[in-house]
């Protein structure tokens, strides 16, 4: 018992620290990605506008009504939906990692992204159906691509390692990947648009924000309630079950939060991968390895984190604009290699 509360009461008593710290660091980027655009407004009018906003409060910013459209209308949505896309990607990254004891398991290894995809290009292309019921159907294809990658890997048997989860997830990947390219060419006109979708994108304005919110809001309430049982599930089953925690149960909950987290982010912003890999894992060097701490800051991180993404897409050749999933990509491939040689030496 003391070897299991030990690390625990460790992370908790540096909670607060690590949360304010984390927490500005997200409204700074915040900030910044209200400012970048073509039209230069000041950082100080920004803060004003913002604290108009605000209930109760009634502030001149000296914006011209155009200014301010630009800012609530086009800006704004695109800083919220990218701070909730990056915090549900990376919460269910640790929801994963933590539910496996896989340090790779990550949405996009795991299938989850695939089958999210998969599901949602179904109802786009071959079923037109009202937004709202997207993300179920994503949700549907998040599960069935984390199952079908768990039940593959399982065949493989416990000599496997720790790679043989996600070696699983790659197949699976690749193979729903290839589903949703066969699907694709029935719409041949509107490939540039899915194309745009598959590279991601968080500029769907208050629409997108308001879609993702309520999927958001559940999924992040049941991973956080869930991380003490996750820090017991970490010293093995045996342990789990003499403490009293039925280990299935909680990895069953873990599971569906984690892909019903995944699926509401893809539904809205397509396919921006190795978030949920990066932020967990440099979370775990800073704060410690507690999923008390691990999963709210991995909220915190990972929306900071794609907000900064989005801020780089939009500014490193502008006018243009590189797709946010290109940021990512660059940023989490030599990243996941320097994880994937980790764990190698560990097992040695």
């Amino acid at each position: 018992m003391p070897a299991l509360q030990v690390p625990v009461l460790r992370a908790s008593r540096a909670r607060p620290v690590w949360v304010v710290g984390a927490l500005g660091v997200l409204a700074a980027c915040m900030v910044a990605g209200l400012l970048a655009g073509a039209a230069s407004i000041s950082p100080w009018q920004v803060v004003l506008q913002v604290v108009d906003w605000l209930p109760f409060t009634d502030v001149d910013s000296g914006l011209a009504p155009v200014e301010q459209t630009l800012l609530f209308e086009l800006r704004l949505p695109r800083v919220l939906v990218a701070a909730v896309v990056g915090g549900l990607l990376a919460m269910a990254g640790a929801g994963y990692q933590g539910v496996f004891r896989n340090p790779l398991a990550d949405p996009y290894l795991l299938g989850a992204a695939a089958g999210a995809g998969l599901a949602t290009t179904v109802v786009i292309v071959l079923f037109p159906a009202p937004l709202g019921t997207i993300p179920v159907a994503a949700f549907a294809g998040a599960v069935g691509g984390v199952l079908l990658a768990y039940l593959l890997g399982n065949t493989a048997g416990r000599s496997g390692g720790t790679a043989t989860l996600v070696l699983a997830g790659v197949a699976v990947t690749s193979f729903l990947t290839s589903i949703q390219t066969f699907i694709q060419q029935f719409k041949v006109e509107e490939l540039q648009r899915i194309y745009a979708w598959i590279l991601g994108d968080v500029g769907g304005g208050w629409d997108q924000f308001w879609l993702v919110l309520p999927y958001a809001a559940v999924s992040a309430v049941l991973l956080l309630l869930h991380g003490r049982m996750l820090d017991v599930l970490s010293v093995g089953d045996e342990e789990a079950v003499s403490l009293g925690v039925r280990a299935s149960r909680v990895r069953l909950a873990v599971l569906l939060a984690a892909s019903l987290a995944t699926a509401a982010a893809v539904a809205v912003s397509g396919l921006i991968g190795f978030v949920g890999i990066v932020v967990p894992h440099v979370v775990r060097r800073l704060a410690g390895g507690s999923y008390r701490i691990v999963l709210p800051l991995s909220l915190i991180c990972g929306a900071a984190f794609l907000v900064l993404a989005d801020l780089i897409a939009r500014t490193v050749i502008a006018p243009a604009e590189l797709p946010i999933g290109v940021v990512t990509m660059f940023v989490g491939a030599p990243f996941f290699v320097g994880v994937l040689r980790m764990t190698r030496r560990a097992a040695t």
